[in-house]
């Protein structure tokens, strides 16, 4: 295969803002993010529970990795800092699909990206039917933490926009 010989260099598009932010164990909140294990997760259910007469009380956080859709739990006092991960959520005209896999995007003010992988499963399939099968006009909404980046919605374009 030809693509064997290509570099990839991967730049980073933020004006040195952190990955992430701190937070108090006690101000997170369900449906927020969090990091735990070094990665980036939505927080799907958590627990505060009272210690004895000397201990602090404790959060138990049960987040989905927003990337690879796996468990991840943590145990951690409330008074404690936790990483929050900078998430940032936006929609992309898709233009093509390569061969390779990989989805041309053009941004509103015209930018173009082709170094997002058409995603497994529900949404891969989803973007495949509206674009390739249906041939419409697909937006696609992509997340950005941590440096990783993901597809995570695809949805027919608003006509005459």
């Amino acid at each position: 295969m030809a693509d064997a010989d290509h570099e990839h260099t991967f730049e980073s598009v933020d004006a040195g803002a952190s990955t992430t932010f701190p937070m108090q164990c006690s101000a997170l909140r369900k449906n927020g993010f969090v990091v735990i294990k070094n990665r980036p997760c939505k927080i799907v259910d958590m627990s505060t529970s009272k210690t004895g007469k000397h201990g602090h009380a404790k959060v138990h956080l049960v987040a989905i990795d927003i990337f690879t859709g796996k468990k991840l739990e943590e145990l951690c006092p409330s008074t404690h800092n936790m990483d929050v991960p900078n998430v940032t959520r936006r929609e992309f005209q898709l233009l093509d699909v390569s061969d390779d896999g990989f989805l041309s995007l053009m941004s509103e003010d015209g930018e173009t990206k082709d170094d997002v992988r058409v995603p497994d499963g529900e949404i891969g399939d989803k973007i495949n039917r509206l674009f390739v099968e249906e041939e419409k006009d697909t937006n696609v909404v992509i997340l950005t933490a941590m440096g990783e980046q993901a597809a995570v919605e695809a949805k027919e374009a608003p006509r005459g926009s």
